[in-house]
C-alpha cells in the first residue's frame, strides 16, 4: 500500500512538473511570436536547462539570437543541434551558414551553404548567390568614423537637410511611455541636430508614443516623409490578424520650422508593413520597403511616382535582380540613379551589407560597398549629401546601432607616362598589366603616342605592374596605393631599358658584300641609312662597334685584311652621313665567325658569310 502511495505521489509531482513545463513552453513560444525576444530567451534557456524539448528549444533559441542579431550565440545553438541530429531540415543548414557568416567564420559558412545546396535544390538561388560573390576589380574607399552625437540607444537613419542633421533614436523622450518588446527600448523617435551639436525632437507632429522615422525630403524641402507605426491622428490604427502593427509611410508639410499636416500615404496597407521612404532629387519618384504579397519574399524595394496632392501611382516592385527571398531595406537614390540598399540576401561580409546598383546602366550589377563600410553584423540606412563624397550609415557591429560619417574616396587615379631610359623620348604603344594579390591581372593598358597612361587603381593596396615595349627590356615593379586618403592622383612614370641589340633598335638586317669586294653595295647603305637615323636622331651618345666578316674562300690572312676593309669602308659610311668617329669602332673579323657553318659551302651560304654586323658599346 506504501509502494502504491509513493507511486502515486510521485507521477503527481511529475504530471504539475510537466504541466508548469508546457506552460512555460506556451509562454516562450508567445513572446517569441509577440517579438519580445528578450524575455523569450531567459524562457528558451530555462526550458533547455530542465531537458524540455530541447532540440526544438535549442533550433529556436538560435533562431532568437538571430532576430537579436548576436549570431556568436546563435551558433553555439546550432552547433548542438547539427553535431548531434541526422534528422533536421536543410533550412537550419542555411540558417547556421548565415549564422557562422554573421560570427566571422566565412571559410565555414560556405561549407554549409554547399551542404545545404546539396540537401535542397529548390531554394538555392541566394545560397549560389552567396557562394559565387565575386568583388568588384576597383572599389570605391570609405573612411568611417562613429559619429558624436549617438547614445546609448539605438540610433541610424541620419539625413542631412539645409545644414541640419536629423536622424532615429531610441533615447529617452517624452513619447517614450513604454519600451519596445523586441530590444527592451524605447521606441524610436526623429531628432535634429542643430549647428551647435545639439540634439532635440524634431519640431511639429512627427513623433508619437510608437515608432517613427526614418524621414526623407521632398525635392524642395517642403514636404517630409517618414516611416511610423500604423498611428494616426494620436490613435492608434488596426492592427493584422497576427495582432501586428504594420509600418506605414506618411507625409508632412513644413510651416515655418515645425512640420504639420500628416497624411497617410494610400500605398500603406493594415495586413503588411511600407516603410523606409527615399525620394528621388528630381522629386517625382519614392523608393520604398514593404513586405506586400506578390514579392520576392522578406521585405523588398519598391518605387511609386509622386503625382502630388497626396497622389501616386501605382507600387513597382523592383525586380529580382535586386529582391531576394531575404530582406531588402532602406533604399537610397542619389542624383546619378545609383541606388544603395540593405540586404540579407546576396551574400555580402555580414548578415546585413549595404550593396549599390546603377539603374541606368546597360547591364546593371549588384555591387558590395566593402569591408569599411559594411561589418559582419547588420550595416544599413545609407545617405550621402547631393554632390558629395559625405554622409552616413548605420551599423550594429559595436553591438548596438549606431551611426557612422563616411567620408567617400573614389578609385585612385594612376597615371603616368612611359619612357627610354637613355634618349628620354615618350614610347608610344608600351603595354602595362596590373595584378592583384594572387597574381591576376587587373588592368591592361596601353601608352599613348606621348607615352601616356591612365586608370583606376584600389587604394591601400600593393599592386605589382608590368610593363613591355618590343624594344625595350621588360620592367616590373610594385605600386604601394597606401596613405593617400587625400590624393585624387598618383602619379607613376615607367622608365624602359631599350635593348642592346642595333640591329633590333633600327629595325635593319644585315649588311652585305660581294665576293672579294668592300664597297657598300645600294642595298646595305639602305640599311645603314637606318642605322644613321638611330644614332642620328633617337640616340645621339650610342657608341657601336662594326664587325666585319668574310667567306671562307682564300687565305686566312687574305680574308682577315678584307674583313677589315670591310669594316673600314662601313664606318666611312656613317662618318659621310654625319656620324662622329669616335661613335665607331671596328673589328674585322675574317673567316673565324661565320653565319653559316659548312665545309662545301653554296654560293649562297657564302653570301650569308659575307657582311658586316653593329653591337652596342656604349648607349649612355
Amino acid at each position: 500500500m506504501k509502494k502504491l502511495y509513493y507511486l502515486s505521489l510521485f507521477f503527481f509531482v511529475f504530471s504539475i512538473s510537466l504541466q508548469a513545463q508546457y506552460g512555460k513552453q506556451k509562454r516562450a513560444d508567445k513572446l517569441y511570436n509577440n517579438l519580445a525576444y528578450v524575455e523569450a530567451v531567459e524562457v528558451y534557456k530555462e526550458l533547455i536547462e530542465n531537458d524540455y524539448n530541447t532540440r526544438e528549444n535549442r533550433l529556436k533559441l538560435a533562431e532568437t539570437y538571430m532576430k537579436l542579431r548576436s549570431p556568436e550565440n546563435a551558433v553555439f545553438y546550432y552547433e548542438d543541434i547539427l553535431e548531434d541530429s541526422t534528422n533536421i531540415s536543410a533550412e537550419y543548414y542555411y540558417e547556421y551558414a548565415q549564422a557562422l557568416r554573421g560570427a566571422k567564420r566565412y571559410e565555414e559558412s560556405r561549407e554549409w551553404l554547399q551542404k545545404y545546396l546539396e540537401s535542397n535544390g529548390e531554394a538555392s538561388a541566394e545560397a549560389n548567390k552567396m557562394l559565387d560573390r565575386n568583388s568588384p576589380k576597383i572599389k570605391t574607399t570609405y573612411t568611417l568614423k562613429k559619429s558624436d552625437f549617438n547614445s546609448d540607444f539605438s540610433d541610424f537613419g541620419a539625413v542631412k537637410h539645409e545644414g541640419k542633421t536629423y536622424f532615429v533614436s531610441a533615447r529617452n523622450s517624452e513619447n517614450s511611455e513604454k519600451e519596445y518588446s523586441w530590444n527592451e527600448e524605447p521606441f524610436l523617435d526623429v531628432y535634429q541636430l542643430n549647428s551647435n551639436a545639439e540634439v532635440s525632437p524634431i519640431s511639429g507632429e512627427i513623433n508619437t508614443k510608437l515608432h517613427d522615422g526614418p524621414i526623407s525630403f521632398g525635392q524642395e524641402g517642403e514636404t517630409l516623409y517618414f516611416t511610423r507605426n500604423n498611428y494616426y491622428k494620436d490613435k492608434e490604427g488596426k492592427r493584422d490578424k497576427e495582432a501586428t502593427n504594420h509600418l506605414k509611410i506618411y507625409s508632412a508639410q513644413k510651416s515655418g520650422n515645425s512640420w504639420v499636416n500628416i497624411q497617410e500615404l494610400p500605398i500603406n496597407n493594415n495586413e503588411y508593413s511600407v516603410g523606409h521612404p527615399s525620394v528621388s532629387p528630381d522629386g517625382k519618384t519614392l523608393y520604398f520597403t514593404s513586405n506586400m504579397p506578390g514579392g520576392k519574399g522578406g521585405t523588398d524595394l519598391y518605387k511609386v511616382s509622386i503625382n502630388g496632392n497626396n497622389s501616386f501611382g501605382n507600387p513597382e516592385n523592383l525586380g529580382d535582380l535586386i529582391n531576394t527571398a531575404e530582406d531588402e531595406s532602406f533604399p537610397f537614390i542619389d542624383e546619378d540613379e545609383m541606388l544603395y540598399f540593405s540586404s540579407t540576401g546576396h551574400g555580402g561580409y555580414g548578415l546585413a551589407d549595404i550593396y549599390k546598383i546603377d539603374l541606368n546602366a546597360e547591364n546593371p550589377q549588384i555591387i558590395n560597398l566593402g569591408e569599411t563600410i559594411n561589418s559582419n553584423l547588420d550595416d544599413f540606412s545609407y545617405f550621402r549629401e547631393t554632390n558629395s563624397n559625405a554622409g552616413f550609415i548605420a551599423s550594429n557591429r559595436d553591438g548596438s546601432d549606431n551611426i557612422y560619417g563616411f567620408n567617400q574616396l573614389l578609385p585612385l587615379i594612376l597615371k603616368g607616362k612611359v619612357t627610354d631610359a637613355v634618349n628620354g623620348n615618350p614610347i608610344a604603344q608600351a603595354t602595362i598589366r596590373l595584378f592583384n594579390e594572387n597574381n591576376e591581372q587587373i588592368a591592361f593598358l596601353e601608352s599613348d603616342e606621348d607615352g601616356n597612361y591612365k586608370t583606376t587603381v584600389n587604394r591601400n593596396m600593393e599592386i605589382p605592374l608590368e610593363a613591355k615595349q618590343i624594344e625595350y627590356k621588360n620592367f616590373n615593379a610594385t605600386l604601394n596605393t597606401s596613405n593617400m586618403q587625400d590624393l585624387e592622383e598618383m602619379e607613376y612614370n615607367i622608365v624602359l631599358q631599350p635593348v642592346a641589340d642595333v640591329e633590333y633598335l633600327a629595325e635593319i638586317n644585315n649588311i652585305y658584300f660581294d665576293f672579294d669586294k668592300s664597297n657598300i653595295r645600294p642595298d646595305a647603305a639602305k640599311e645603314l641609312d637606318k642605322l644613321v637615323k638611330l644614332m642620328r636622331d633617337e640616340y645621339p651618345d650610342l657608341v657601336i662597334e662594326v664587325g666585319s666578316h668574310t667567306d671562307k674562300r682564300g687565305s686566312e690572312a687574305y680574308n682577315e685584311a678584307l674583313a677589315k676593309r670591310r669594316a673600314q669602308s662601313t664606318r666611312d659610311y656613317l662618318i659621310e652621313q654625319g656620324i662622329a668617329k669616335n661613335r665607331i669602332k671596328e673589328q674585322g673579323y675574317g673567316e673565324r665567325q661565320p653565319a653559316i657553318e659548312c665545309d662545301r659551302c653554296s654560293k649562297k651560304q657564302h653570301q650569308l658569310n659575307r657582311r658586316s654586323m653593329f653591337s652596342v658599346v656604349n648607349m649612355n
